[in-house]
């Protein structure tokens, strides 16, 4: 039986045995109030798991995937996903070391203090973006 590997959020996920997660705090999920960008290349299908150093969940639809070397994609979900854009976590499965258009996310809900799957969500293709403006990532 393969064990899913865990991220930077392993502690919170032990208990739940989820491979990858992710949080981050923002205060509205309207599309306008995304992080402007500027596509900086062709959409591509997947990425490397293994490379993905941080990621951002911007809205309900809407996840930013930060590389290593700097790079971004943004990855716009085919349809909405339900919590994820007040949740700001979620899960994913992979035995190839790649995560593709269209596999499924999970919203990772907290109930009182448990971590629970929530709503499963097909992921669309990774666009290769660069923050302009005062959201610029350092």
């Amino acid at each position: 039986m393969r064990r899913p590997a865990l991220t930077a959020c392993a502690a919170l996920l032990a208990a739940a045995s989820l491979s990858a997660c992710s949080s981050q705090m923002q205060t509205s999920d309207a599309p306008d109030n995304l992080p402007p960008v500027r596509v900086t290349g062709a959409a591509e299908n997947c990425i490397s798991t293994r490379n993905i150093r941080d990621t951002r969940v911007q809205s309900d639809r809407v996840i930013d995937f930060e590389m290593t070397r700097g790079r971004v994609y943004r990855n716009t979900l085919p349809n909405r996903c339900p919590g994820l854009g007040f949740e700001r976590a979620f899960s994913y499965d992979t035995t190839i070391g790649r995560l593709c258009n269209p596999e499924i996310i999970y919203v990772l809900r907290d109930t009182a203090g448990t971590i629970e799957r929530g709503a499963g969500c097909a992921i669309g293709n990774f666009v290769p973006v660069e923050y302009t403006g005062a959201d610029r990532m350092n």
